[in-house]
């Protein structure tokens, strides 16, 4: 298996140095023999050394650095003066080696090696690189993208071309051709599935139309019978416009509330709802744990509290909170339960019959497109002339379209929901989950909680390399860990929902084990 990272450790630079050696003193004569058989790059300390590997061996490399001034500076003065506009778009870095082994010098290393660094580079906010060609690879360079923008330097048996590469070249390339697709992990927004790239390729009818208005009804009747309840209301926006549209409907009870907290979006709950100046208390516990129904029982009984605030399903953690139990500490107590089920509605089956308002998306766990979202009730809502008109769910009360709905959006999540057939989806989605509970027992993983749900999962950072995320996607597996929350927390999270994810996670699979089994070398 070929695969790539960054290299970090002693070991790695010294195997680094003897390729740099190898290519560069025997290969190219650059620089004089030593008897180590090691070559060290002058700026080895401000270099970062992206490598490809066969399973465990080293074979090739890239070395990248943005200090100035570059080497190239040097030959043939400030690359800007000479540079095209399009390369002088952002950050410059200078590629100072690039490097295969003889026996792997096939267009697949040198195109995954150009992937990584292209993908590198874009997170790094580079708008090109700049490179010392050798002139015995200028065929292997124009196939990665790079393009000459100066006069040949250094002499007779070391020729190098002043060479450049940007984003859209490489993207234009031989080798972007080539690059294996990108495999993708991340709760959202969903990559598509054929027919529902079908539905979005077709021309947009009136929101005022007989078939809209019939496709609404349709809509309308299955995300009320996968949900239970009596109303189902239809926005356009994301789930916090839901969200937003169910305190409205909270703050019309005029009566102090609890908010649940043990997650981000718990806490994006709680702020939304300091906005709307509402009244409330907040029971706040450790990220990833459960709350215990004596605790909540207690400070329920010390306040008179008209409402409950909660996350069902809450995606910075992959917990699942225990909406039953909720419901009937509610129901004992005569208090309103109100649940964000943005990331769980659609990933596994439940009831909210007795829930007073919770909220849901098109995108997510139903697997369309972001853009779409639900507030379900169980009480007819009449409208308020005391809220924003559009967060008024009494005016998409009884079927009602008061605001431009895109009929593609409403289309693509009828034919999202027919996938709930005969829990089609629900088996599909449990299917996954337990492929990824086979690796956490296989390759010895944690998960973050064990009282997940089918949508992601939190791998617990002392059982994982710290840059497993980084070193992921340079080899082409997209795991969800760029949010601010699980940087904090040097978490790593894996999503179930894309629609090619058996094929993704068996690829993932392979490499997770060969990377494991090379990190503890």
């Amino acid at each position: 298996m070929y695969w790539c990272k960054i290299a970090r450790s002693e070991h790695e630079f010294e195997e680094i140095a003897k390729l740099t050696y190898d290519t560069f003193v025997e290969e190219i004569p650059q620089h004089a023999p030593h008897p180590s058989g090691k070559r060290q790059d002058v700026f080895h300390h401000e270099n970062t050394y992206l490598i490809v590997l066969k399973n465990q061996q080293l074979i090739g490399m890239i070395a990248l650095r943005d200090q100035r001034p570059f080497s190239l500076d040097k030959k043939i003065g400030e690359v800007e003066q000479a540079l095209p506009k399009e390369a002088l778009e952002g950050k410059l870095c200078e590629i100072r080696l690039l490097s295969v082994r003889k026996e792997y010098r096939k267009g697949r290393v040198f195109f995954l090696l150009a992937r990584a660094f292209a993908d590198y580079a874009y997170e790094k906010g580079y708008g090109a690189a700049v490179i010392s060609g050798t002139v015995r690879e200028l065929k292997l360079y124009r196939q990665l993208g790079f393009e000459a923008f100066a006069d040949p330097v250094g002499n007779e048996e070391a020729s190098f071309v002043p060479m450049y590469l940007t984003k859209q070249r490489y993207e234009q390339s031989i080798a972007a051709r080539f690059q294996q697709k990108k495999h993708t992990f991340f709760p959202g927004p969903n990559e598509l599935t054929q027919e529902l790239k079908d539905v979005f390729q077709r021309s947009p009818i009136s929101h005022r139309s007989y078939e809209f208005s019939e496709r609404l009804i349709r809509v309308q009747e299955k995300l009320k019978n996968l949900s239970g309840t009596e109303y189902v209301h239809l926005l356009s926006g994301s789930g916090t416009l839901a969200n937003e549209a169910m305190m409205a409907q909270i703050s019309l009870l005029k009566k102090k509330g609890l908010i649940l907290v043990n997650g981000a979006f718990g806490e994006r709950l709680m702020h939304q709802a300091k906005r709307w100046n509402l009244e409330f208390d907040v029971m706040n516990i450790e990220w990833g744990q459960s709350f215990e129904k004596q605790d909540m029982n207690n400070l329920i009984n010390k306040n008179a509290y008209g409402w409950l605030l909660a996350v069902h399903g809450e995606t910075s953690t992959g917990m699942l909170n225990d909406l039953y139990e909720l419901r009937e500490l509610c129901k004992e107590n005569g208090i309103h339960l109100c649940l964000d089920c943005i990331s769980s509605f659609g990933a596994l089956s439940f009831n909210l019959k007795g829930v007073y308002l919770a909220t849901g998306v098109s995108g997510k766990a139903i697997g369309s497109m972001t853009g779409l979202a639900f507030v379900f009730s169980n009480h007819l809502i009449n409208e308020s002339l005391c809220l924003p008109t559009y967060l008024d769910l009494g005016g998409y009360a009884e079927g009602k379209i008061p605001f431009t709905v895109s009929s593609q959006m409403l289309e693509g999540l009828e034919v999202a929901l027919e996938t709930y057939t005969n829990d089609n989806r629900y088996a599909k989605l449990n299917e996954r989950f337990s492929m990824l509970r086979e690796i956490e027992q296989q390759l010895e993983l944690e998960f973050l909680t064990q009282q997940g749900y089918p949508m992601i999962v939190t791998f617990k950072t002392k059982s994982l390399p710290q840059y497993l995320g980084d070193d992921a996607r340079l080899s082409g597996f997209d795991l969800h860990d760029q949010s601010l929350y699980l940087k904090e927390r040097e978490w790593v999270q894996m999503s179930i929902i894309q629609p090619n994810f058996e094929q993704s996670f068996e690829k993932f699979r392979e490499w997770l084990s060969n990377y494991l089994a090379y990190e503890k070398q």
